[in-house]
């Protein structure tokens, strides 16, 4: 059935969920302007054993979240996925792919998001009583994996450049390296980190995997990260090339900081 244009709000909604809280940003889609973007973490609520409780009060906290949307999409944000090449995917054993980073159970939903341009699929187990929840919300919304938009959008950056780049996405507890040439992923990975330390040595080890000189490669921070981070002073004290991610042509299209929109450069992406 086709929307009637009188019925149309010109709002879209994203949604960056994970079990520990989530953001949400809403964006005018005349102008293509961000009109909100919170962060709610869940630590700040009263203990609770469900998420769903901790999701219920802040539906209820938040009025962006009880309006009207054309447009509404769920960002699942953990470190069970993994990307597999076209030639070696088979929808019917999705789970097979992540018995090899993650602990997996026969009673796990698993999803994948395609990315039909670079011949490869990002599989995953989506929160889903994350999703259950907003299917209670929500009329209809559309969901996938946040390392899809990572990936999709560092591929795009890539394009026409040969020489092998490294980036470093950085979260609360965790961060992931991507390494791309023209177009093409040569690496993912995730990883929980704690201190600087175990940062370097993972970001290390794992260049060195592709004989990658760090007197010669470039990394490019983005994510939970600025100048002033201690992240970034040991990678610059070991990586002669160390730069954020240039986030300037997003920064035209809304009223936030440099920091801001490294932050959430995923979920404003989306």
């Amino acid at each position: 059935m086709s929307t009637n244009i009188t019925d149309k709000n010109y709002k879209k909604l994203s949604l960056q969920v994970t079990l520990n809280g989530f953001s949400f940003c809403t964006i005018d889609t005349l102008s293509n302007k961000i009109v909100a973007l919170k962060e709610i973490d869940f630590n700040d609520f009263p203990t609770s054993s469900k998420v769903e409780d901790h999701y219920w009060k802040a539906f209820n906290d938040y009025s962006e979240l009880k309006e009207k949307y054309d447009e509404i999409i769920v960002l699942h944000d953990s470190n069970l996925d993994t990307f597999v090449p076209n030639a070696l995917f088979d929808e019917e054993f999705l789970g097979s792919y992540l018995q090899y980073n993650t602990k997996v159970f026969e009673t796990d939903f698993f999803a994948f998001d395609a990315l039909p341009n670079y011949e490869i699929n990002h599989v995953f187990i989506p929160f889903v009583n994350i999703n259950n929840y907003l299917l209670d919300q929500f009329p209809t919304f559309n969901y996938k994996h946040i390392n899809t938009i990572l990936v999709l959008k560092l591929l795009e950056l890539s394009k026409n450049i040969d020489e092998k780049q490294v980036f470093v996405h950085f979260s609360k507890n965790k961060f992931e390296i991507v390494i791309v040439q023209n177009q093409k992923l040569l690496l993912f990975n995730s990883f929980d980190f704690a201190t600087k330390e175990d940062f370097i040595y993972y970001l290390l080890f794992t260049t060195e995997q592709l004989n990658l000189n760090p007197e010669h490669f470039k990394v490019q921070l983005l994510g939970l990260i600025s100048e002033d981070s201690e992240l970034f002073e040991i990678a610059f004290k070991y990586v002669r090339n160390v730069s954020l991610l240039d986030v300037s042509n997003i920064e035209n299209n809304n009223d936030l900081s440099k920091a801001d929109n490294l932050k959430h450069f995923l979920l404003l992406q989306s």
